[in-house]
């Protein structure tokens, strides 16, 4: 599931010539002829969707335990994020539809612009240079930064990367607290953690710098460790596209309600209860 990128300027032009072909305009689908791209919704709140009855969600897979792939669910996709957009779409009474894409195009706006989705749910960070491009819920999960080295490394703090090679995701607040905080080190720029991984157990990188949960996946998986945790007020938010203010306050009722009923706190457990 961070400030998840600035450098996505060069996509946005190809991304521009699609949009065109797509027929989307800044309206999000309530074009003259009133065809599809809005729904009503549990209390009769008319919202601009992608498509008419389906709430299509946006998300960068695999980022265990935020977002994963899994045929045996009903959306094909698991993990926390994915657990409560499926509880928000059917408290709004919609289908679910999930969407794999890149973190890039999902921070930076790209895909909500294009109509590629109503909803971005990404592990995703409420900073102010994203609020420029996109709307966001209320926070629905604190995270902190964090350090992966081998076990057997003698990296034991940020201190120690100076010359050694770290791993980070592109457009990520990892990326940019190593690149503050971390300055001297050799940052090597991943478009994934699928792709960090691979790149930690086979050696070719001695860290990784990222979401806290997700370097605790890794721990489980091998012979690795935290060696320190960063706290760094984040809270992640789901993103919609800028101006759509009855799906942003939609999906924060239903976050309330989940909260309120205890569903939350039971998702919750499930993915990051200490017992």
């Amino acid at each position: 599931m961070n400030l998840r990128s600035l450098s996505a300027a060069a996509a946005a032009a190809g991304l521009a010539l699609t949009l065109t072909a797509c027929g989307s305009d800044d309206g999000g689908g309530t074009g003259d002829d009133g065809a599809e791209g809005t729904t009503a919704a549990g209390g009769g709140e008319e919202l601009d969707l992608v498509t008419d009855g389906t709430l299509t969600v946006c998300s960068d897979v695999p980022y265990p335990p935020f977002e994963d792939f899994d045929e045996s669910t009903e959306s094909g996709y698991t993990g926390f994020d994915m657990d409560l957009v499926q509880a928000i779409a059917d408290g709004l009474e919609l289908e679910l539809e999930v969407k794999d894409s890149s973190f890039d195009a999902l921070q930076s706006g790209l895909a909500l612009n294009a109509g590629q989705c109503d909803l971005v749910a990404s592990a995703m960070t409420i900073t102010e240079d994203r609020k420029e491009n996109l709307d966001f819920t209320e926070g629905y999960y604190d995270s902190k930064q964090s350090l992966l080295v081998a076990e057997d490394s003698d990296i034991a703090s940020i201190e120690d990367l100076t010359g050694r090679s770290v791993g980070v995701q592109q457009g990520t607040t990892g990326k940019a607290y190593t690149e503050e905080n971390a300055p001297e080190a050799d940052i090597t720029t991943f478009p994934g953690d699928a792709e960090m991984w691979q790149a930690m157990q086979a050696g070719q990188v001695d860290a990784l710098l990222q979401d806290l949960p997700v370097n605790l996946e890794h721990t489980r998986e091998g012979d690795f460790t935290i060696v320190e945790e960063y706290s760094t007020d984040e809270q992640y938010g789901f993103a919609v596209k800028k101006g759509n203010t009855a799906l942003v306050e939609a999906v924060d009722e239903q976050l309330q309600t989940l909260r309120d009923e205890g569903t939350y706190d039971e998702i919750y457990d499930t993915y990051f209860s200490e017992g």
